[in-house]
């Protein structure tokens, strides 16, 4: 069992950064892939970006490359997202899942373990 608490969501404008981090809890944190997906109000969830157990691989959905970074620090068993230029379309609950395998995947159902989530909010 592996336990995953979000944080660091809030209320940013438009233009803005925050960082959100995932603390890991239960089994061996670096077995993991990591990911953060995101559910907006009224639509489905959505993958965001997601980084290989050893954090060498990464991969991001087209609308947050090259503002938002997926990292991980396996030493605190936490993964963070680093979440820049931030947009109102941003605006979301985060959610960080963990799934045990050595691949990374962009569907939320293959993944084994989430958090909570965390909000945030992108005002224009």
């Amino acid at each position: 069992q592996v336990h995953l608490v979000e944080s660091g969501g809030g209320l940013v404008q438009a233009g803005g950064s925050l960082r959100l981090s995932c603390a890991a809890s239960g089994r061996t944190f670096s077995d993991y892939v990591m990911g953060w997906f995101r559910q907006a109000p009224g639509k489905e969830r959505e993958f965001v970006a997601a980084i290989s157990w050893t954090g060498g691989s990464t991969y991001y959905t087209d609308s947050v490359k090259g503002r938002f970074t997926i990292s991980r620090d396996n030493a605190k068993n936490t993964v963070y997202l680093q979440m820049n230029s931030l947009e109102p379309e941003d605006t979301a609950v985060y959610y960080c899942a963990g799934r045990n395998s050595a691949y990374i995947d962009t569907t939320g159902g293959r993944y084994n373990y989430w958090g909570q989530g965390t909000q945030v909010t992108v005002s224009s």
